[in-house]
């Protein structure tokens, strides 16, 4: 889940003094990097124009941390081939995430002639800063994306209720996205289970267990050069214990567990748009590629295409589901050229099934 943390300072040095060398040599640059604006990631006065606010406010800007599954992470420690390509397909998945918090969850409430209504905005200014660590030594590849409460050309700051809701949503994008970017990147395929488990096709669980990322107490700030992080990493696997790996599913790579994503409502009455992008993501048991996911559903959920902020509109659970559809049709695609040929046959279901509802009811009423 990605983790939205208020900051009420403009001290970035936590941030800016961190030179993450655990992943030297692995990344793109230096550990920070800009999504929006431009700046030296290591100057401290840069990177506090990001937090940005009112004279009024005491929040100047919020601490997104996006981080990766746990056996991606141990990929950091197991396959050095691919680690560059691992740090590239989380970064270009948290682009994704913060990508889609612009488009829904950064918004502005303004009130005008007795009724209040949402008004999109844009950061001037993100910087994120990528880690490969946690407190205890651990492989824990993630990002904390800076962002600031004002938007750009506002004189209110964001609502912050939309970004905490839109939040789960932004995490599942992330996470389709990484298991896409990993399949297309490197020789590893990642999955979700139907529990919402995250594994790395034929990495042994053993992993996980000694570097489980569960600990009572919270450490200290590890400062490990890369030749230190590998040494330690090769004294954990020295400890070792293989317990195997979990089976892949028999999910199909090229259309959505339809079963999973009918499932993702259970208990929900009305169901937004940030619910089925997030059911849709899930359901892509193998990853789907972020915007081509979102065009997917404002296709189908016309609907729901312009919502954001927490006031999005709704349907009803049947609609969200389609399970009629679904049913006669099959599956979802996720190819592009079949998904369109899945589209085209529902349009002309829902005709034909208009056409003798009409039918039907011209024959009771003579």
């Amino acid at each position: 889940m990605i983790r939205v943390f208020v900051r009420k300072s403009t001290d970035v040095a936590y941030f800016t003094r961190d030179e993450a060398l655990e992943i030297d040599g692995v990344r793109e640059g230096g550990p920070g990097w800009w999504l929006r604006g431009v700046g030296d990631a290591r100057d401290e006065r840069d990177v506090a124009r990001v937090l940005e606010t009112t004279p009024r406010a005491s929040v100047v800007g919020y601490d997104l941390v996006v981080a990766a599954p746990r056996p991606v992470s141990v990929l950091l420690a197991l396959d050095s081939a691919s680690a560059r390509d691992v740090v590239a397909a989380h970064r270009r998945s948290v682009a994704a995430a913060l990508d889609y918090l612009e488009d829904h969850a950064l918004v502005t409430r303004q009130r005008a002639s007795g009724e209040e209504r949402d008004e999109p905005g844009h950061w001037r200014r993100v910087v994120a800063y990528t880690h490969g660590l946690n407190r205890h030594g651990e492989p824990h590849l993630h990002d904390h994306v800076l962002v600031g409460a004002l938007p750009r050309e506002s004189s209110t700051v964001l609502d912050a209720r939309a970004l905490f809701a839109h939040a789960r949503t932004a995490d599942a994008l992330y996470r389709t996205s990484l298991r896409y970017e990993l399949g297309a990147r490197t020789p590893w395929s990642a999955w979700r289970s139907f529990e919402g488990i995250e594994h790395v096709a034929g990495l042994d669980e053993g992993y996980r267990a000694i570097w489980s990322g569960r600990h009572r107490d919270r450490g200290e700030k590890l400062a490990w050069t890369r030749a230190e992080t590998l040494h330690h990493w090769g004294e954990d696997l020295a400890r070792f214990v293989s317990v195997g790996s979990v089976a892949m599913p028999r999910a199909r790579r090229d259309a959505l567990d339809e079963h999973r994503f009918a499932g993702a409502f259970e208990g929900q009455y009305a169901v937004a748009r940030r619910h089925v992008v997030a059911a849709w993501a899930n359901a892509a048991v193998f990853g789907h590629e972020p915007k081509e996911l979102e065009r997917r559903v404002d296709e189908i959920y016309p609907q729901l295409s312009l919502g954001r902020g927490v006031h999005e509109r709704t349907v009803s659970l049947a609609e969200a589901r389609m399970s009629s559809l679904v049913h006669h049709l099959g599956p979802r695609p996720l190819e592009r050229a079949a998904f369109e040929q899945w589209r085209q046959r529902s349009q002309e279901r829902s005709r034909d099934v208009s056409g003798d509802w009409s039918r039907e009811r011209g024959g009771r009423s003579r």
